[in-house]
């Protein structure tokens, strides 16, 4: 099955099966379903105690959409595509909980071997906050006593490939700074 399936596929086909007059194959071909369970669905014999979910109120489909189909039995009900479009915007990167107590010491390192990086430049290396690299730079941090500079890389907080394109990048901004 290589379309788009509905959220809550079940819930989806129980709803359909309540408040449309769509077929059965109509039904499980949408939800990516077998048309016996579909049926079963009717019969009360499936999903007897799932809660239909409206997939109009959901944005999957129009109330035209179903329309069209209820009058003719061969159509094909078809998801909006918008539904499903995910925001490529900001993603935030994870760090392992063990990892987490390591940031403090890539931070003093990239601050120690490169006193020209910017907040923004580390903060999208290792994913931190401005907060923290400035009680570090400052040394007003809690555990500055404890903080031993070590590398970035070496901590897994992020890749050689990535660390290189920032070092790459100041190394760069310095050569313009002197011309």
């Amino acid at each position: 099955m290589s379309q788009e399936l509905p959220l809550m596929r079940k819930a989806t086909a129980v709803w359909l099966v309540e408040n449309t007059s769509l077929t059965f194959r109509q039904i499980a071909n949408f939800c990516g379903l077998h048309e016996l369970e579909v049926q079963g669905i009717a019969d009360g014999d499936v999903a007897s105690n799932v809660v239909g979910q409206n997939p109009i109120i959901s944005g999957q489909i129009t109330k035209e959409e179903i329309a069209k189909c209820e009058a003719d039995p061969e159509a094909h009900l078809h998801i909006i595509k918008s539904a499903f479009s995910r925001n490529k915007g900001k993603v935030s990167k994870y760090t392992p909980i063990a990892r987490r107590q390591d940031k403090p010491d890539g931070i003093a390192f990239l601050l120690k071997y490169y006193p020209e990086i910017t907040n923004a430049q580390i903060k999208k290396l290792i994913g931190t906050t401005d907060k923290m690299i400035d009680s570090i730079r400052e040394r007003t941090h809690w555990n500055i006593q404890e903080i031993k500079p070590r590398d970035v890389v070496l901590l897994g907080l992020c890749s050689q490939s990535r660390f290189n394109e920032v070092i790459a990048s100041i190394k760069e901004a310095n050569l313009e700074q002197q011309q």
